[in-house]
């Protein structure tokens, strides 16, 4: 679906404005110049900036625009199955990974996102467990991020 780039740039700027006034709530770190509030609230600030820039740009071509079409990929079944395969697959991971587990949700996810996507099965199963192996050992071993573990 394209929406009219005035409405998309509206949203931006509500966005970028809710996130500059939530991250002045981030308390401050003793001793330091900048707190933890600099990185998203730079990131707010240019989403702002860019809502402002699309509503002035949509609002110069309000007579020559849609207010919104649907676009060609929302009449395919495949395509619309494939976006609601990610939907609910990002869904399902958040409610089991604490669970079940990330070595153990996420290959099956990938292997189901592949197999929606078009991916002939042999290489969609060794692309799940490499990817799945790959992310867990940049986040777990590399970067010391905590991967929920589940029944592991």
């Amino acid at each position: 679906m394209r929406v009219k780039d005035a409405i998309f740039g509206a949203f931006l700027l509500l966005l970028g404005l809710v996130v500059l006034v939530h991250v002045q709530g981030f308390s401050r770190i003793p001793g330091q110049q900048v707190g933890p509030g600099l990185c998203p609230g730079i990131i707010a600030a240019g989403m702002a900036v860019c809502g402002v820039v699309l509503m002035v740009l949509g609002y110069r071509r309000r007579e020559t625009e849609p207010w919104g079409e649907t676009a060609a990929w929302m009449r395919s079944g495949r395509h619309l199955l494939a976006f609601a395969a990610v939907v609910i697959g990002v869904a399902a991971y958040v409610l089991l990974a604490e669970r079940v587990g990330f070595l153990i949700v996420a290959p099956i996810l990938m292997l189901i996102w592949l197999t929606v996507l078009g991916v002939r099965r042999v290489p969609a199963v060794v692309v799940a467990v490499v990817a799945t192996l790959l992310i867990w050992y940049a986040f777990y071993k590399l970067l010391r991020v905590p991967v929920p573990l589940g029944v592991l």
